[in-house]
């Protein structure tokens, strides 16, 4: 269908062609896989419409708010049981900012579909069939594309990030090595799962709120089987925990079979904000492999038979971008630095640091390179 509008936020046409393309490929194979209930191909001109009018729609404010909400490209026929509109309305920025105060909470789409040749706002939706094309705007001048999940569960997967003249398009190869953390591959759809309680996914729903709360932290995930970190946190721990916190653990362990989704999605959602919420205290937060809480507060120092950790491999899964060796310092200060030489003296353990500034970066050990890895995954958790 022809669409007569014009772009003219030029990030928008450059990326168009490649979104378009991400999209054909994920869907046609899921249909070779016999996936039901697949989303429709959005064309490179319907993603450059739809990311213009919302970029435009971010800059302005409604009663002195900025304009956040989530775009969603589907057909009423496919949205479940949607909130339909008498008249469908029209695609501009200014209707957007209109209806952004209604339909900015999580989980409300607004849905896009053609009224005649032009695209049109029919009304909104909770339900999005696979694969969806999803286009969030986040804040002023950031829109993140996303697509829903097979069967809709844990994190939509980010497609591509812009940022005024910036644009990051996510390589989803870049998590394909062994050596990649757990948590990267999942993010990227490498090895994820659809389980509600896989324990991935609900360190996921941890980063994530860790970034939320903008006051940077550091969580530290920690070997069951011994307690060697002890030696990389300065004694005593100021805010020890006994015995360990098990809010989240006890919901991973429970069988999803017993409870609905709605009761376990819920119930999640505060024990996460409750761990999470201590990594904005001044130290680390220190978590095991079954994600009990063990202390928060926590000072890291060099082990006494470790050496200081000069560099790391940093790396960020997006197109064009590249490995490179730096001074953990340099990525992001001193929580970086302390979260690098702790990973440096426990091999086994994991680091998540999030900035203020929005930044989040997972140190892990790469035992090919017999180093400290980092990969900022920041445009992965928008």
């Amino acid at each position: 269908m022809a669409l007569t509008t014009e772009s003219t936020y030029q990030a928008a046409s450059a990326v168009a062609d490649i979104i378009e393309a991400h999209f054909i490929k994920h869907l046609e194979t899921a249909q070779a896989e016999g996936v039901d209930n697949l989303a429709s191909v959005p064309s490179a001109r319907v993603v450059e419409k739809i990311i213009d009018v919302a970029f435009w729609a971010s800059l302005r404010r409604e009663e002195g708010n900025a304009t956040r909400m989530s775009l969603a490209f589907v057909s009423p026929e496919q949205a479940g049981k949607p909130l339909l509109f008498e008249q469908p309305l029209p695609l501009t920025p200014q209707v957007l900012t209109k209806l952004a105060p209604g339909v900015e909470r999580a989980g409300i789409h607004v849905g896009i579909w053609f009224n005649g040749e032009e695209l049109c706002i029919w009304g909104t939706t909770i339900k999005l069939p696979n694969f969806c094309f999803v286009l969030d705007v986040s804040e002023p001048g950031l829109l993140v594309v996303k697509h829903r999940r097979i069967m809709g569960l844990g994190k939509f997967t980010n497609v591509a990030m812009l940022k005024g003249d910036q644009i990051k398009v996510v390589d989803e190869n870049s998590g394909s090595t062994t050596c990649s953390p757990s948590l990267l591959k999942s993010l990227l759809g490498v090895d994820s799962s659809s389980l509600w309680n896989n324990p991935e996914n609900v360190l996921i729903q941890i980063a994530v709120s860790m970034r939320a709360h903008k006051r940077g932290g550091i969580l530290l995930v920690v070997p069951d089987k011994n307690a060697s970190w002890k030696e990389s946190i300065v004694q005593p721990l100021q805010y020890p925990i006994s015995p360990a916190f098990a809010g989240v653990a006890d919901l991973i362990r429970q069988e999803s079979s017993t409870v609905s989704e709605i009761f376990w999605q819920n119930a999640l959602r505060r024990e996460v904000e409750n761990i999470s919420g201590l990594t904005a205290v001044d130290g680390a937060t220190i978590i095991n492999q079954h994600h009990e809480l063990l202390a928060f507060g926590a000072k890291i120092t060099r082990a006494a038979y470790s050496s200081p950790v000069e560099k790391v491999l940093m790396m960020e899964p997006v197109m064009g971008g590249s490995p490179s060796y730096v001074h953990p310092s340099s990525i992001g200060g001193t929580r970086h630095l302390s979260a690098a030489q702790f990973v440096h003296d426990q091999p086994d353990a994991i680091a998540l640091v999030a900035s203020q500034d929005g930044y989040f970066t997972i140190f892990s050990w790469s035992v090919p390179k017999q180093m400290v890895q980092a990969h900022r995954i920041d445009i992965l958790l928008l």
